[in-house]
């Protein structure tokens, strides 16, 4: 269908070894400001100029789900993973410009309002003990006003062998007594369990009062997962993995989890993770993004979650600082990811409402494909 919008003119990539952030330049000298997925950025990067830049130069940029199909079209021998980490790039930028080129926050373009997100405390880290990690969940819960926590069980693909002997039938009690009464407690597996195994785990979490228990079973066995979710009172959840949307009507029609948890960066953006959340909306199913670090998804998450017909009852908030996740430090300007009384915060400035910081670009290793 024939359109005036801007068309693009310029995509620009400034990387590093995990992240990589997207700058698209329309012809009018409209911006927008994106990101790939995280890590081995560097090498998205190079799939973003190769195999998604050269399909969308001087296509309008109006219709971003149109654009993201026809990228998929045109590169449909490579339908994995980097395509889709790349693809978050496109679109995530293209958002941005869109909401600045009408002046409205994303969560308004997709018909939601700013304001609040209540948020979990999510820990990344196995190598802790129950009572540090119990100590720090609820010094966070005093400092903070957090009144939701996620901590690990097993070991990520742990095939049943926890990260140590007993680990995770100590630290299921212990922490969830730490934190106290009405609060909101859930566990990540990780893939680490064999179904008997996951069962018999979240038998302990429902004694404990946990009630989301996340990635029980290997994700891709989705026969796996189900087994575990049939045979538990609390939600089973999953999908953070997942970016094909035929993986996504099977595992949605066929009750594989409670909750679904796409990610919207391994989804390729925003424009096909609102049709997972259309998909579990239509069956009755909630939407908890996974959202595991402080790069770009957490924010494009909580602008998600204030716009769907069917959020979750939070937003994952990671806790770790740069002891693990070093590659955050400095990325962004300002403060966009501060927590009050437990919630993150969706202001009205227009696109994402946050600025990438000139120091961290200034470091990066810069690549542009643009029209000739």
């Amino acid at each position: 269908m024939p359109t005036d919008a801007p068309t693009i003119k310029r995509l620009e990539t400034f990387t590093d070894d995990f992240v990589c952030f997207v700058k698209v330049t329309d012809c009018e000298g409209g911006i927008g400001w994106g990101q790939t997925s995280t890590y081995c950025a560097d090498i998205t990067a190079q799939v973003f100029h190769r195999q998604v830049a050269p399909h969308v130069l001087g296509k309008p940029t109006d219709d971003i789900l149109a654009l993201v199909r026809h990228v998929e079209e045109k590169e449909h021998k490579f339908p994995g993973s980097y395509r889709c980490r790349a693809l978050a790039g496109l679109d995530t930028a293209l958002w941005d410009l869109l909401g600045k080129r009408q002046g409205k926050p994303v969560v308004s373009l997709l018909g939601g309002t700013p304001g609040r997100v209540r948020a979990y405390a999510s820990s990344m880290k196995r190598d802790i003990t129950p009572v540090d990690e119990g100590t720090r969940l609820a010094r966070l819960r005093d400092e903070k006003g957090f009144t939701a926590f996620k901590w690990r069980v097993g070991a990520e693909c742990g095939h049943d062998v926890d990260e140590w002997p007993g680990r995770t039938e100590e630290v299921i009690p212990v922490v969830s007594k730490m934190l106290g009464d009405g609060m909101d407690k859930l566990v990540d597996g990780n893939s680490g369990f064999s179904p008997t195994r996951a069962i018999e785990v979240g038998r302990m979490l429902e004694q404990h009062g946990i009630g989301h228990f996340e990635e029980p079973t290997p994700y891709w066995e989705l026969d796996q997962t189900k087994a575990v979710t049939e045979a538990l009172a609390i939600d089973v959840t999953g999908g953070e993995q997942d970016n094909d949307l035929n993986v996504w009507r099977m595992m949605i029609q066929g009750g594989v989890v409670d909750v679904v948890q796409p990610d919207v960066m391994y989804m390729g953006g925003m424009s096909r993770t609102l049709l997972v959340c259309d998909m579990a909306h239509r069956a009755g199913i909630p939407v908890t993004p996974h959202a595991a670090n402080l790069g770009l998804v957490t924010m494009c998450t909580m602008h998600l979650l204030r716009a769907i017909p069917n959020p979750g009852k939070y937003l994952e908030f990671s806790i770790e600082g740069l002891d693990y996740y070093p590659w955050q430090d400095g990325l962004f300007l300002g403060d966009p990811y501060r927590i009050e009384d437990g919630d993150a915060i969706v202001t009205d400035a227009p696109g994402w409402g946050v600025g990438v910081s000139p120091d961290w670009l200034s470091r990066s290793r810069y690549a542009v494909s643009e029209r000739g």
